[in-house]
């Protein structure tokens, strides 16, 4: 008998999954291409505004978080990349994504307007997801075990 993965069917969803995918991998590019002159544009602007040349702290912040979500991008495509030459979602670099937004956001986060239970949810989930990244990273592979 025939399995259900071998079904033409199957195959043919498996192949359009596959070419989405792609599209998605090509649309993440033009967003990272978009982040990267938001972020040169983010920068020209603050420097030629007066006073000019002269950066507070709140417009490092604001860059830095641009700065963020474009590194943030790349890693999305990294693993979209990842997914489609092994066809396996990896643990590992989802978490390391999550761990990079969860910085981000850590980052750009302005204490003095956000409650403290805001910041004990956002401190758990940063200990939540760096125990889960430790357990993951420190775990022996499939390849590495007989």
């Amino acid at each position: 008998m025939k399995s259900d993965i071998d079904s033409p069917l199957i195959s043919r969803l498996y192949k359009i999954v596959r070419v989405a995918v792609r599209v998605l991998a090509v649309m993440m590019v033009f967003v990272i291409l978009m982040g990267v002159v938001d972020v040169a544009w983010t920068i020209y602007e603050k420097l030629f505004t007066p006073p000019k040349f002269i950066l507070t702290i709140s417009d490092m912040l604001a860059t830095f978080g641009a700065f963020m979500a474009v590194l943030i991008a790349i890693e999305i495509l990294i693993n979209i990349t990842v997914y489609l030459r092994d066809d396996v979602i990896h643990v590992k670099i989802v978490m390391a994504t999550a761990l990079m937004a969860i910085a981000r956001k850590i980052i750009i986060l302005d204490f003095d307007k956000v409650e403290p239970s805001y910041l004990y949810g956002t401190a758990l989930i940063t200990i939540a997801m760096s125990i889960g990244y430790w357990l993951i990273h420190t775990m022996p592979s499939k390849k590495h075990v007989e």
